[in-house]
This record gives structure tokens, sequence and C-alpha cells, in this order.
């Protein structure tokens, strides 16, 4: 079994199995940032950004450094390394309003 696994998930061992493992997890808690819009929108009744979005974005975009890192994919390193400045940026314009109408 554990031939057909890794020959699934093109992997030569249990160390690469489990960051494919990670990388996965992390895509799924990165994805997970578009059904919280979702819902917040549905139950708003507009678009909107909840801050959990944001969250997530973090979550999943170090998650998926991780395992771009390990994979020593430039390509996938540059893209989640700018993406989140951005969503580090956004929680921060968020609490910086936050205290301004507090």
């Amino acid at each position: 079994m554990d031939h057909a696994l890794f020959a699934f998930l093109n992997v030569d061992s249990w160390a690469e199995f489990t960051w494919v493992i990670v990388g996965l997890l992390g895509q799924l808690s990165f994805s997970a940032r578009f059904i919280v819009q979702w819902i917040a929108s549905e139950r708003a009744g507009r678009s909107t950004v909840p801050t959990a979005f944001w969250y997530f974005s973090i979550g999943g975009g170090l998650i998926l450094l991780s395992y771009a890192i390990y994979r020593a994919d430039p390509v996938f390193i540059l893209g989640q390394s700018m993406g989140l400045f951005i969503y580090l940026r956004n929680l921060w314009l968020i609490r910086k309003e936050k205290a301004t109408n507090a």
C-alpha cells in the first residue's frame, strides 16, 4: 500500500509524505478563508471580508510557505511571501481603524 500511496502523491519517503500532508492542510486552511468570507457576506446581505478571513490567510499562507521552502520552489515561495505581507498589512489596518474608532 505504501508504494501505491507514494506513487499517487509523487513522494519517495515518509518525510516527503508528511510534507505533502502539511501542504494539503495548509491548502485546506487557506481555502477555508473563502468559506468564511462567503458565510459572512451571506449573513450581512452584502460582500464583506471578516477579520477571520485574514487570519485564515496568514495561517494557510505560513503553512504553504513552509511547504514551498521544503520543496525549494522559488515561484511558490515568492507568491506566499508576498501574500503574507498583504495579509498582515490588512490586519494592521483593521486594528488601526478599531483603535481610532474606540
